[in-house]
């Protein structure tokens, strides 16, 4: 994913019908995206007990950071963007994905299916020709630390205590939580992509570890239908 957001030369992705979770990530990661108008995209990690940990978690947050603008209240703008993933929401259209996050305002729509990778090509063969520069890793990324991660663990307390949730539902949100918030960290804090990858690939690894996530990721291969435990 890192080698297509730092690719030396542009890239861009066409996505249609169905992107979800993976490939939801590497359109995330694209210069830009061409999407059709029809597309389901989401990141569904979290249906078999995962988090997002193809650069996904990381995205989110930096598309937070860029998006705050002097005055905001942070954490709620924070929020929306956790409970995208904490409920694996997916989008029933190419507009809809915008409002999400998931689409740039920059990013493209094709209405026609048929023209939508000779729009791609066009849209590549632009960016080229206009003089396109290898991105630089972003290394400013703002997180709000421990002030974050104390409202989203009362949040989901509550969430167990209202019985909408399920406890192994829980632990996953935290670790997101964990994730999103930049840490255990004491304050406010700019923070590296890198950084962040880090903290995605810990939590992932250590949910794949848990048996009730093994039983997720069961179901969904051998029964085709998602598993509540």
């Amino acid at each position: 994913m890192m080698r297509a957001r730092y690719s030396a030369v542009p890239v861009v992705v066409a996505p249609h019908n169905m992107a979800l979770g993976g490939g939801c990530e590497l359109s995330l990661h694209a210069d830009h995206i061409q999407a059709h108008a029809e597309l389901y995209m989401g990141l569904v990690e979290v249906g078999v007990g995962l988090i997002p940990a193809g650069g996904g978690t990381k995205e989110m947050t930096l598309r937070f950071s860029n998006s705050i603008i002097a005055g905001d209240v942070e954490f709620n703008q924070l929020q929306e963007y956790f409970m995208n993933i904490a409920t694996a929401k997916v989008s029933t259209s190419a507009e809809e994905a915008r409002g999400l996050g998931y689409l740039r305002t920059k990013d493209g729509i094709s209405l026609n299916r048929k023209r939508q990778l000779a729009d791609a090509k066009a849209k590549v063969l632009s960016l080229s020709q206009l003089g396109y520069t290898q991105p630089v890793p972003q290394t400013n990324i703002k997180v709000l630390g421990k002030s974050a991660l104390a409202y989203f663990e009362a949040g989901i307390t509550g969430m167990i205590y209202g019985g909408y949730i399920s406890e192994h539902d829980a632990k996953i949100a935290k670790k997101l939580a964990n994730v999103m918030a930049g840490g255990d960290l004491s304050a406010p804090t700019e923070v590296s992509e890198q950084y962040l990858l880090d903290l995605e690939r810990e939590a992932f690894l250590s949910l794949t570890g848990e048996k009730k996530t093994l039983e997720r990721i069961h179901s969904i291969l051998f029964k085709g239908k998602p598993l509540r435990n």
